[in-house]
Order: C-alpha cells, then sequence, then structure tokens
C-alpha cells in the first residue's frame, strides 16, 4: 500500500473517534428514598425550595420540565389557583469547580529528516538511512517524544439537582431525590435537563438505592 494510503487508512479511525468524542453521554449518580403512593390523578405544585430561585425565568424552564415528567408517570398538575395534593420542591446548582492536571507524552507528527549526518540516524520507529534512501525523509503521523510531555489543565465542575415531594394534608415527605454529575461544563441550561432526566430515570426507583444513569446525548436535528 503507497505510504500515503497508509496515513489516511490510520488516520480515518482516529477522527470518527475524535466526531464520536464530540458528544458524550451525561452520567449522573441518582440517589431516592420514596414512600409515594400508586399515581391515581394526584395534583402538585412545582415550586423552588430556595425563595431567591421563585418566579424566576430559568427556574419556571426546569419546574416545566419536572412537571412533565410527574404528569408522564400518572400525577396530575394542579390547575386554576387550587390547592394541590403535593407540593414538589426543586433545587438546583453547580459548584465553582476543582482545578486537574494531566501530564502525558507529547504527540509530534510532520514531515521532517530523521538523522543527524548522511547516513540517517535512529527515528520513533527504528533506523532512517541516509541521504539515497527513500525513507530519509518521512511522516510519523504520531510519535510520543518523552522529553517534552504535554500538560492539560481542566477545570471539573460538580452539578446537582435535588428533589422533595410531601403529601399538602400533613407535610409528610414521600420522595427525596438527589442527582450528581461531574464534567467540564459548567452551563446549568445544558446541566439541569439532564439531571432531571437522570432523575426521573425508572422513577420513583427503589427507597434507599444509588445508581449510576447514563442519559444518552440528544440526537442532531
Amino acid at each position: 500500500m503507497p505510504i500515503i494510503r497508509k496515513i489516511f487508512a490510520a488516520a480515518a479511525p482516529l477522527a470518527l473517534l475524535a466526531v464520536a468524542a464530540c458528544t458524550p453521554s451525561f452520567k449522573a449518580n441518582v440517589s431516592r428514598f420514596q414512600a409515594l403512593p400508586v399515581p391515581e390523578g394526584q395534583t402538585f405544585s412545582v415550586v423552588a425550595a430556595d425563595p431567591r430561585n421563585e418566579g424566576g425565568l430559568e427556574f419556571a424552564q426546569y419546574a416545566n420540565l419536572v412537571t412533565q415528567r410527574l404528569a408522564s408517570y400518572g400525577y396530575r398538575p394542579v390547575e386554576g389557583g387550587a390547592k394541590p395534593e403535593l407540593i414538589v420542591k426543586f433545587d438546583y446548582g453547580v459548584d465553582n469547580g476543582v482545578q486537574k492536571t494531566v501530564t502525558r507524552p507529547s504527540a509530534r507528527g510532520g514531515f521532517g529528516a530523521w538523522g543527524g549526518g548522511p547516513w540517517g540516524g535512529f527515528g520513533p520507529y527504528g533506523r532512517r538511512w541516509g541521504y539515497g534512501s527513500a525513507f530519509y525523509y518521512g511522516w510519523d503521523p504520531f510519535w510520543y517524544d518523552p522529553w517534552y510531555p504535554e500538560i492539560d489543565t481542566y477545570t471539573v465542575f460538580t452539578s446537582r439537582a435535588d428533589m422533595i415531594i410531601e403529601r399538602v394534608s400533613d407535610g409528610k415527605r414521600l420522595f427525596e431525590g438527589k442527582a450528581k454529575a461531574r464534567s467540564v461544563e459548567d452551563s446549568l441550561t445544558k446541566l439541569v435537563p439532564n439531571l432531571i432526566e437522570a432523575m426521573f430515570t425508572n422513577f420513583p426507583g427503589q427507597s434507599g438505592e444509588e445508581v449510576r444513569i447514563t442519559v444518552a446525548p440528544e440526537k442532531k436535528k
């Protein structure tokens, strides 16, 4: 196989991996405690656990997602200012992040001469022969230089969503749920919908369980 074709054959799988890495799955740890009654159309209302979020447009967006998910399980959003049977308290947030540093061998590649004289020398894949050799100038797409390691620094954020459901008639707590995730993303508008999706996966779940939920990336339209 000609050398150029070999290069592209080796690079193609790596390119596919790079594309796949652009839309990773969202993973969250979810813990739930519940004593919810069988859903029979009980009415509910979603409120902000933090009074500072009450009435906010951002909270309203997340509350609407929670409402949709509860309704899909058989509960019914309260209407017309009536008193709900259940109060759903919802909260969310993301921390300031922790900086992480990773050191790895330097990956270098390119065209160039291998060796320091007319007889060639040793490259990362063996000896490169002298001026008369077809391999004196060549391309090594991925070789590692241990003398010049690359240092990657990035920030890891921890996001959370908390949900409590209480019965209005006696104030009894019927559900406590927490979803947590770590990511290099700190945008709440991206994180909170995924945390809600994780919270409601197999809802209401086994009481006392803590599970790892994977949310598939949203399909591109």
